[in-house]
């Protein structure tokens, strides 16, 4: 495990970052660094080599109260708060055609790990502002990281505040805080001196949540500690956004230097959800992992894990963080 290696460029750029960047962020030194992992989990190999330039990231997930701040200078409508087109979602049950979100329900006890139908219910009503559906509310959530967002209103969001969603490169990058190779964003053990460093599941998902790291949902940003750039719940707490559509990476790809794609990002729709429920639906990558992630289902709180998200889901455990790249 070794500190990724930064450009000489990047000590004279990283002078500038409290005048080009913006408050509530940390300049990510840019760097050739590997990417990816051949330990967990398939669709996160293979290891590969890429050239990240520095850039600024938020130190923390896009909290409840500064998406308020946005709907309320904007009158903006999230994507779970409008109607459904029919013709999106053929065969689709009509009761469910309404404006809503997936909302997390812990089971009554063990479940079949093979149907996420079993815990995530499509709930009417549930928004950004109503987490849980209607009678909930995100007052006394101020810190907590915005959820029911889905990749539509994250754009509109960094549009509005002069910023852009990272790559999944730089996502990852970021994450590592300089510990390239490491399994974790802390490091390489699982619970370092016994400390919980992030907010995930503990216990038996997604019926047992002993609640280890004092917490049965979203936490507010900033409860654990930060990584080697100074960025919290890089891992954990929620799911993160990314700009990048979701693409099985090509074993031939290769780790030499000379051939290291340079800020590598994916645009076009190269993966397809064959034999999934609306299939027709473009993915993008999402990060981090989540308080939901557990070690007997999902241990993809790491640097690496990736998933594909329709870009039309918002769910109560995605929410995303913004850069500023230099120009």
């Amino acid at each position: 495990m070794a500190a990724a290696k930064s450009k000489d460029t990047d000590e004279r750029a990283a002078g500038d970052a409290t005048t080009s960047g913006q408050p509530g962020m940390k300049w990510i030194p840019g760097a050739t660094t590997l990417m990816g992992s051949e330990d967990f989990y398939p669709e996160e190999g293979p290891v590969h080599r890429v050239v990240v330039d520095g850039f600024w990231m938020d130190v923390h997930p896009v909290t409840a109260a500064e998406f308020r701040q946005f709907v309320r200078e904007t009158g903006y409508v999230t994507v779970a708060e409008r109607a459904l087109d029919a013709d999106q979602y053929p065969g689709a049950d009509p009761d469910l055609l309404v404006p809503g979100s997936l909302v997390f329900q812990k089971t009554a006890g063990p479940v079949s790990l093979d149907d996420y139908g079993n815990w995530w219910e499509y709930r009417p009503g549930a928004y950004w502002k109503r987490p849980g559906g209607p009678g909930t509310t995100t007052n006394g959530l101020d810190r907590h990281p915005v959820v029911h967002v889905a990749h539509e209103d994250v754009e509109a969001y960094a549009a509005w505040i002069g910023k852009e969603l990272p790559t999944e490169a730089e996502w990852e990058f970021a994450a590592r805080g300089g510990l390239e190779g490491a399994a974790f964003a802390w490091g390489d053990k699982h619970f370092p001196d016994g400390q919980q460093m992030a907010n995930t599941w503990q216990g038996e998902f997604p019926w047992q949540n002993l609640k280890l790291d004092g917490f049965e949902g979203t936490s507010p940003v900033g409860s654990f500690p930060p990584n080697g750039y100074d960025l919290y719940d890089m891992c954990g707490n929620v799911w993160e956004w990314t700009s990048d559509r979701f693409a099985l990476r090509d074993s031939n790809e290769v780790a030499s230097p000379c051939c290291a794609p340079r800020n590598a990002r994916h645009d076009a729709q190269e993966y397809a959800a064959i034999g999934q429920p609306r299939a027709h639906i473009p993915r993008n990558v999402i990060k981090g992992g989540s308080h939901l992630c557990a070690p007997n289902y999902c241990l993809r709180y790491r640097p690496a894990a990736r998933q594909a998200e329709a870009i039309d889901t918002s769910t109560g455990h995605i929410g995303f963080r913004c850069v500023v790249r230099q120009r």
